[in-house]
């Protein structure tokens, strides 16, 4: 199962053909909408999520409310785009038009991939680059992986995320008894944060860097339950599946780091502290006494929760903006202010969602078949007995 994206940031559209989607799949449009409208909330977002009501045409691959097996195309039509015919039509412009064009940009921002984009592909307008390297693309990604939890919750695999850290304002760690009481909790906070009292104080960490024309970024958190044990595989480095999912959330736009389970604190601690001791009872099979490992060993699913974190950085594009150079004149000025968000962490945390609920089911069809979801879930649950009796 594969999928790729198409479209400009202020183009007419997104598109994505999700390839591999097994027939038989109960999906409707306000499957994925639901999602697409969890990924424009948050506080600290910009004026472009008031413009932009995301919504998703279903193009192709269902009827009737049913998967048919083929590719499926997805559309979401950007509104802003109305704004922006001439300057991001298709259509060749006469060459006294093309000089009239406004929003040329020659000087790179710091953060972004303008300047290297630039000199990879040889633009002279770095609007070219920013409008396919901007954070927009994730709507279509947000798209994708809600296909991708439908695939999940069929197979009885739940996804949440929510967020631990806004600049510098730490979430305490906070016990719930389900996975359906973490997403109730997260949807109802303005920054996606279970602890209540952190919520405010990064709220305010965000008012402050909005006054200041500066962004801040933080640390989101995706927690599944219910994947099978033994899903990936330990026999060559690409069938790795927590090295797939890390690989995920690391294409995230203005991801710096990734950690599973305890991740990076490992490093601080004797053995006899991380690993998992293995327990059985008949009712369960094979259970981990702890989850520091983040529900892998060996590449392979453990059967425990999956804990993945990922590490935003601020937005570089800023309203008091650091220096840069024009690539035209090789002077010295401040870099060109697009329409921006102080801080995108909360709507990131259902991205990262997106891009883990896409490789988890991507691994289950890989390993229970692919064509028919009846088919597939009958072969999840044989192999979950299985596992259960080994």
């Amino acid at each position: 199962m594969r999928y790729i994206t198409a479209g400009e940031s202020h183009g007419p559209q997104l598109t994505t053909i999700l390839e591999g989607v097994p027939a038989g799949l109960p999906l409707t449009a306000e499957d994925i909408n639901k999602d697409l409208a969890r990924r424009q909330k948050g506080h600290g977002r910009g004026r472009r999520m008031q413009i932009e009501k995301d919504e998703a045409q279903i193009l192709s691959g269902v009827r009737h409310g049913y998967t048919l097996g083929g590719p499926i195309a997805l559309a979401v039509e950007n509104r802003d785009f109305k704004h922006w015919t001439k300057i991001m039509g298709a259509a060749p412009l006469p060459e006294e038009e093309a000089k009239e064009v406004k929003r040329q940009i020659t000087r790179p921002r710091p953060g972004h991939a303008d300047l290297n984009g630039a000199i990879k592909y040889g633009h002279r307008d770095m609007r070219n680059v920013l409008e396919r390297s901007s954070a927009r693309e994730t709507t279509v990604r947000v798209a994708a992986g809600a296909v991708a939890k439908r695939i999940l919750e069929e197979a009885g695999v739940k996804v949440a995320g929510h967020v631990i850290e806004i600049g510098g304002v730490q979430a305490e760690k906070f016990t719930y008894d389900s996975i359906e009481e973490l997403q109730q909790i997260t949807e109802a906070s303005p920054v996606r944060c279970l602890d209540e009292k952190a919520a405010e104080k990064m709220m305010a960490a965000i008012d402050d860097a909005k006054t200041s024309g500066d962004s801040i970024g933080g640390i989101v958190e995706v927690v599944v339950e219910g994947m099978p044990v033994g899903v990936g595989s330990y026999t060559h480095y690409d069938h790795k599946l927590d090295a797939k999912l890390a690989a995920a959330v690391m294409s995230i736009n203005a991801f710096k780091g990734v950690e599973i389970g305890i991740g990076f604190e490992a490093a601080h601690k004797p053995g006899s502290q991380v690993h998992d001791e293995i327990l059985w009872d008949e009712a369960h099979g094979y259970t981990r006494r702890t989850n520091n490992a983040g529900g892998f060993e060996g590449g392979m699913t453990t059967g425990m929760p999956i804990i993945i974190r990922g590490v935003m950085k601020p937005i570089p594009t800023l309203y008091k903006p650091l220096q840069s150079v024009d690539i035209e004149t090789k002077e010295s000025f401040q870099a060109s202010i697009e329409r921006s968000d102080s801080c995108a962490v909360p709507a990131a945390s259902v991205v990262a969602e997106a891009v883990v609920a896409w490789e988890l089911a991507a691994a289950l069809l890989e390993q229970f078949g692919k064509d028919r979801m009846d088919a597939i879930k009958e072969n999840i649950e044989k192999h979950r007995e299985y596992a259960r009796k080994f």
